[in-house]
């Protein structure tokens, strides 16, 4: 069934994009980072604690988001809520898959040696740590080489 067949968001969202004003997204985003250069989630530090096994504090804010994802799901689904256009949420089925974990290890070992991941670069950049944009940058390199590898790399 195509996304246009019925009234369907699917989540992602990828149906279509609107012309709408995005400053609503710019204001939320600015806050989030606020919240999290506040809560210290963008700190270098607080990282490589958390890899260290030294503070539970990253582990208190991952979990207290994964359960706060669980709920809203359950949420979603048990009410049915739609979209404030009207669309029905629809959570599609991921597969898992070897290159699930690989890139998982991959994803986690560039989270620990440079101290950051893709969330809080921006926040970490506007914060005055200027170095983060080398960071940032092999980020958009590496989307880059995955891209063109992704047909030969295990799904």
């Amino acid at each position: 069934m195509k996304l246009d067949d019925k009234n369907i968001c699917d989540a992602p969202n990828e149906s279509k994009v609107k012309s709408e004003n995005n400053l609503k997204y710019l204001l939320v985003g600015a806050i989030f980072g606020i919240v999290f250069v506040k809560a210290e989630i963008v700190s270098w530090f607080r990282i490589q604690e958390m890899f260290r096994f030294q503070s539970f504090h990253m582990y208190g804010v991952i979990g207290t988001a994964v359960v706060v994802g669980i709920i809203s799901v359950y949420i979603l689904k048990k009410f049915n809520i739609k979209t404030f256009s009207g669309e029905e949420i629809v959570i599609a089925k991921k597969p898992n898959n070897k290159g699930v974990i690989y890139g998982g290890l991959i994803f986690g070992m560039g989270w620990a040696i440079t101290g950051a991941c893709p969330g809080p670069l921006f926040a970490q950049i506007g914060s005055g740590f200027g170095v983060i944009t080398i960071t940032l940058l092999s980020a958009i390199l590496g989307t880059f080489t995955y891209g063109a590898f992704k047909d030969k790399l295990p799904h």
